[in-house]
Order: structure tokens, then sequence, then C-alpha cells
């Protein structure tokens, strides 16, 4: 099973068992849950694992490219993976993954720089001040 169905199946039970525990506990859970039950215990939980996935547009070296994160789990544990491309311009995917959402696109970036350099697409000079401006 892919991590991010089980990511979806995780949440169904725990949402089957809070409307349960509800029903038999009386406000008890509700009271753990800060308040919420129902449609606004839903929402929230729909709103943080959506927000779990991200796809960003931005502008490297006067080129459109795109940064990426998406969760995985591994070994259940929460893992975020960053993937930073140029579509249009060259075929290089910078790659990371990491348990930190922030360090994924950072590392999904100095992953992409390092391959174009090696690549021969951009130097070490241009690829610096670039980074010296963000």
């Amino acid at each position: 099973m892919r991590p991010s169905t089980c990511f979806f199946v995780l949440a169904g039970f725990i949402l089957l068992s809070c409307s349960v525990f509800d029903k038999a506990e009386g406000q008890g859970l509700t009271d753990l849950l800060g308040g919420q039950s129902g449609d606004s215990l839903v929402k929230t939980l729909v709103s943080q694992i959506a927000g779990l996935w991200d796809t960003k547009e931005f502008e490297f070296l006067n080129q459109a490219c795109n940064i990426q994160v998406k969760p995985s789990l591994k070994k259940w544990k929460l893992l975020f993976i960053g993937t930073m491309y140029c579509p249009g311009w060259t075929i290089i995917r910078g790659y990371s993954e990491t348990s930190s959402r922030t360090d994924a696109v950072k590392l999904a970036i100095a992953d992409f720089i390092r391959k174009a350099v090696a690549d021969g697409l951009i130097t070490e000079e241009q690829a610096n001040e670039w980074l010296k401006r963000q």
C-alpha cells in the first residue's frame, strides 16, 4: 500500500474512532480534541493532511522552476520528499528526503544546483550569486 494511502486510511480510522467514542463517552474525547467534533474535526484533519503536499513556482537564474514537497511514510516515520525541477529548461531534478519539511525544500534545491553545476548547465559563481540573494 502506498504511503499516502496509509495516511488517509489512518486518518479515516481516527475519524471513525472519534465518532464512535464520542457517542459512547459523551463529550470526553471531544474535550481532548479541543472541543472539535463531527464536521469541524473532519475539516481540520483534512486541511492538516492536505497541507503536507505543496508545489510552488519560483524563478531560478531567469528560469521558471518548481519545488514540490510531499509526505511519505517509511517504517512508520513521516518523511518529506522534496523535488526541484525546471520544465522547458533542463531534465535535471533535485531530490531530497528528510524528516523536516523545510529541509526537504533546501536540500532539493542544493541537489539540483549540485547536479546543474556538474552537468555544466550553470557555473558555481552563478549558483553562489543566486544563493546570496535568497
